[in-house]
């Protein structure tokens, strides 16, 4: 797999849940990106997707020459009805394709969409502060830094913070949806 191609950005199917179950587990077990301890299986990923297209939220995964190179998703960012217009990103990208543009492609399908979808804010929780590659690429991508909870997460032996950054979409909070 090379990433010097453009990868067709497109939504996901099951077929696909296996590399990604992959890449998201290589992450639980590795990265701060997920606080999660233990991977779930294939099973639960695809539920897990599934869900999230039921609620009307997209994924999309980054296709390389029939390979998986990453994926993306938004998602409700609270439950409560007054969260409706904010959504939150996830973005997991292939470690060995990491800085290719390939993670670009994908947060500019999955803004793209969420702004078609009628959402206005979309919020990116990034795991851990030292996270600086991660809390970069969405300062690229426009969002802006808005907190850090400090030591709220305990993995691989250590506390970690949440840094959380927003990005407007749309019109954003300058009208009434």
């Amino acid at each position: 797999m090379s990433s010097d191609a453009p990868a067709i950005i497109r939504p996901r199917t099951d077929a696909d849940m296996s590399t990604i179950t992959e890449f998201y587990a290589h992450h639980v077990l590795n990265g701060a990106s997920s606080w999660e301890l233990t991977p779930p299986d294939v099973t639960e990923m695809t539920n897990r997707a599934r869900a999230l297209e039921a609620g009307g939220f997209p994924y999309f995964v980054a296709d390389l020459d029939g390979e998986i190179a990453g994926y993306t998703y938004a998602g409700a960012y609270r439950p409560r009805p007054a969260y409706r217009y904010t959504v939150e990103n996830s973005v997991y990208i292939n470690d060995q394709l990491r800085r290719g543009g390939i993670g670009t492609a994908l947060l500019q399908k999955l803004i793209d969409a969420c702004t078609t979808l009628g959402y206005r804010q979309m919020i990116g929780i990034v795991g851990d502060s030292q996270n600086q590659q991660s809390i970069q690429f969405h300062e690229k991508m426009g969002f802006i830094h808005v907190g850090t909870v400090k030591n709220i997460g305990f993995k691989f032996d250590r506390w970690m913070d949440q840094v959380i950054l927003q990005r407007s979409l749309g019109e954003g909070a300058d009208s009434t949806p």
